[in-house]
């Protein structure tokens, strides 16, 4: 109950009075119950009670936080793409010291060597995203020169990234080649022979979820390889090796068209960019892993400074390189978790659910990677249907849940649900049966 309000002359109540009203019922910083009252009393005199209460709960509700995702989208962009448990210390990181000689080191070295292995290539950097990646390396290897691209691969992808800005950005200039349907490798042989000298490198890029179909083709690594300039491919997704050695059993059948970095420098490519936080299962960054002597050049660059990931990101990409390493991946890496799950695993949680909260169906359902990764491709699922539309009050759970509407039915997929979180989505479920 509001202890303040308008008195009856239709003032509003003080700034002080109403900030510690708003305490009462908000843990929140004083100085931001503070702020809610100005804004309030100064917007809504007459309703200044009322619209400082709801300034304080859409605050609370923006505030960043854990949820639980049940839309079947593994790799969910709105939710922070890969889940990482962020595990460390009030201590300092050698981030940058060398522990041998105890001078100043690199925040690259380690990471970069274990990536390096990682992807068959001899050296490696970590950047702030992929955008990032890209943008350093036509900067570092093509500013003030040409960079060819295939029409049909000067994409936009999201967050407005586009190849032809980006490459404007850097310094270089775009050349285009072939067309936006078929480009072959005499299409660059041309553009190279036309350009003399000034083609410094071939650009291939992964379209993401950007298709082109029917009438249509165009050149793959290998044949680029064979040009006189190096190409560098952006691979996005992030996938190491299409083998998946780190699996117990082969590689799932959803990543049979996904470039992956080994195979792709396997086949000539000079340097490869990725995504971290897709299919590597890891932070927001991005990988750049090739020749040592392109890879020196990146890193030597002055935008390199600008774009250095932090020390959380680089421990976090190191545990994530060790897991890979040592095979443990459908272990210590919540992606590759829930990747893996078999309709066996996800058959038994739902009827443990649907036992315990006496309503809902258990239903077959299609999740996706997602984030642009394996674009098209579809991971068999099991989940929960009930009836109704519920994401606003599973939304409002303590710890919220994210599940997705169709035909007037909530589904929550379980694979994209962590099985400790099975008894959260119980509880919140017995209240929505209340």
């Amino acid at each position: 109950m509001n202890r303040v309000s308008v008195d009856t002359a239709g003032r509003p109540p003080s700034v002080d009075a109403l900030a510690r009203e708003l305490s009462l019922r908000h843990s929140l910083p004083h100085a931001l119950l503070v702020d809610f009252a100005r804004r309030a009393i100064a917007e809504k005199p007459s309703e200044a009670v009322k619209l400082a209460d709801e300034l304080a709960d859409n605050f609370k509700q923006s505030l960043l936080r854990d949820v639980i995702n049940a839309t079947g989208v593994i790799l969910h962009t709105n939710l922070g793409r890969a889940p990482v448990a962020m595990q460390t210390s009030n201590r300092a990181s050698n981030l940058e010291l060398n522990m041998s000689t105890g001078e100043r080191g690199s925040r690259q070295s380690t990471v970069g060597n274990l990536l390096a292995l990682l992807c068959g290539t001899e050296a490696a950097i970590v950047v702030n995203n992929n955008a990032a990646a890209v943008l350093l390396v036509v900067a570092a290897l093509a500013n003030s020169r040409d960079v060819a691209v295939s029409r049909g691969e000067s994409v936009e992808i999201g967050g407005n990234f586009r190849i032809p800005e980006v490459t404007e950005q850097s310094g270089a200039r775009l050349v285009d080649v072939g067309t936006t349907n078929r480009t072959r490798l005499r299409d660059y042989q041309k553009a190279i022979e036309k350009r003399g000298n000034d083609i410094a490198l071939v650009l291939k890029v992964h379209p993401s979820n950007y298709r082109v179909s029917g009438f249509v083709e165009d050149t793959p690594v290998r044949e680029l390889a064979t040009l006189s300039v190096p190409v560098a491919v952006d691979i996005g997704s992030g996938l190491i090796d299409n083998t998946c050695p780190w699996l117990e059993t082969r590689a799932p059948s959803w990543l049979s068209n996904e470039p992956a970095a080994r195979q792709t420098i396997n086949d000539g490519a000079a340097l490869v960019m990725f995504s971290g936080d897709k299919l590597f299962g890891g932070p927001q960054c991005g990988v750049i892993a090739g020749r040592a002597d392109l890879i020196d050049a990146c890193a030597q660059h002055p935008l390199a400074r600008a774009l250095r990931p932090g020390s959380m990101t680089m421990l976090a990409m190191q545990s994530l390189a060790m897991s890979y390493l040592n095979r443990s991946a459908t272990k210590d890496i919540a992606f590759w978790k829930m990747a893996t799950l078999t309709i066996e695993d996800l058959q038994t949680r739902a009827e443990k659910i649907i036992a315990v909260v006496k309503t809902g169906e258990i239903c077959a359902l299609d999740s996706i990677p997602g984030a642009g990764s394996a674009p098209g491709a579809v991971i068999k699922s099991l989940g929960i249907v009930i009836a109704g539309d519920h994401l606003k009050k599973l939304r409002m759970n303590p710890t919220p849940i994210i599940a997705r509407v169709k035909d007037a039915k909530t589904f929550i997929d379980l694979r994209t649900v962590q099985p400790e979180d099975d008894s959260v989505l119980i509880q919140a479920l017995q209240r929505l049966a209340e």
